[in-house]
């Protein structure tokens, strides 16, 4: 099958297990003959070639297969781990973090209670982000209220 990728479909190998995402995801093409080029990748994902090039520069994106012409070919676990990236990104991590988490699953099993503080850690950050959040909506109904209130009493003088 070529180059490692960072999440297995079996559970048997548990050392490069890890199930980053949260439901099955529909691939374009089924496993076995999905390598998918750069550009097919970038109009997959939403990502650039160039975001692209770089997550495998920095070792967020490790060991892509390469064809006999070296052109990278990605395959539907490629697919996930860059859909687990996005969530990642969206939570705010530090790439820093998504470097060393890849890492860490690199290293194995020996690794697990590493990855669940650095993961539990983005949670409880997203938590107190989502908290903030809920507080600056409250600020903006209360102002939205506010302006409601005002515009029906000067209609009404």
């Amino acid at each position: 099958m070529g180059g490692m990728t960072l999440i297995e479909s079996s559970p048997v190998s548990t050392d490069r297990l890890d199930a980053c995402v949260a439901a099955p995801r529909r691939h374009p093409r089924p496993h076995g003959e999905d390598r998918y080029t750069i550009s097919e990748v970038a109009a997959f994902t939403g990502l650039t070639a160039h975001t692209l090039r770089w997550y495998e520069r920095i070792g967020l994106m490790p060991h892509v297969d390469r064809s006999h012409t070296g052109q990278r070919r990605f395959s539907n676990q490629d697919l996930d781990w860059l859909a687990f990236v996005g969530k990642l990104r969206l939570t705010g991590m530090p790439v820093a973090d998504m470097v060393r988490y890849a890492e860490l699953i690199r290293v194995g099993e020996e690794t697990f209670e590493e990855r669940q503080e650095l993961l539990a850690r983005t949670r409880r950050d997203v938590l107190n982000r989502i908290a903030e959040l809920q507080d600056t909506v409250a600020v903006l109904d209360h102002k939205i209220s506010f302006y409601a209130d005002a515009r029906r009493a000067s209609e009404r003088a």
